[in-house]
């Protein structure tokens, strides 16, 4: 049986998908991407500050499931710049421990929802 996971710290859904999803132990959830759930807007000053931005939301939905980042165990990361790895790695790698990060792919697509730049998603077990 799935649980629907839902918080009102991250962004709502912009379309007909949940935040998350647990089942049994696991946790997917859906991409985040910078929007800020106070204003309900878009932070894209810069890559680091977009970054930052989805990290936090993913933070909340973390947080929703009764876990937090040491609970990851996959993500993906969709960016619509390759030239933007370098900032986004470095903004992505202050939420992790280095030594029991993730596993993780990045992958450059052509676009992303509202025009973001990054879009990331997580898979965590308790």
């Amino acid at each position: 049986m799935k649980t629907i996971i839902e918080t009102k710290n991250a962004p709502a859904p912009i379309g007909p998908y949940s935040q998350a999803v647990l089942i049994k132990n696991i946790l997917y959830t859906s991409g985040q991407i910078a929007i800020n759930p106070e204003s309900n807007s878009l932070i894209t000053h810069n890559i680091s500050s977009e970054t930052e931005q989805v990290m936090k939301n993913l933070k909340a939905v973390l947080a929703a499931a009764d876990m937090d980042f040491s609970h990851v165990i996959k993500s993906t990361i969709f960016i619509s710049n390759m030239d933007d790895f370098t900032n986004i790695n470095q903004v992505y790698g202050s939420f992790f421990d280095e030594a029991t990060a993730p596993a993780r792919e990045t992958v450059q697509v052509a676009r992303l929802p509202k025009d973001v730049n990054v879009e990331i998603s997580i898979i965590a077990v308790r």
